[in-house]
């Protein structure tokens, strides 16, 4: 077992991300071996532009709200407790709704 204080982990910044830090929390090589489990704070105004991943990824909105939206324009409003399951190769981008800062456990699969 491995457990992870709340003012452990690595901070980074992602790739097509904007007014956003993340806080890894288990991946590898440290902790899980097929599972990266972050959590993205989202500043308003903050998102990630249209993008795809090789690898299937889980967002649940822990604080705020986010609009994710596919590549065919819909649009899908998360609030706190929501959940979204994003397939590999899947497009999608993302906003914060609003001006509270959004919190998000991100989940991503296959490392």
């Amino acid at each position: 077992m491995k457990v992870i204080k709340a003012n452990e982990g690595s901070v980074y910044e992602a790739q097509h991300h904007f007014n956003m830090w993340g806080v890894r929390k288990f991946g590898p090589p440290d902790g899980a071996k097929t599972v990266n489990v972050s959590i993205s704070e989202f500043l308003p105004n903050g998102g990630a532009a249209m993008t795809a991943s090789d690898k299937e990824r889980i967002y649940c909105v822990l604080r705020g709200s986010i609009t994710v939206n596919d590549e065919h324009g819909q649009a899908h409003m998360l609030d706190a407790g929501d959940m979204i399951y994003i397939a590999p190769g899947e497009k999608r981008d993302m906003a914060v709704n609003g001006v509270v800062a959004a919190r998000v456990l991100v989940i991503v699969a296959n490392c």
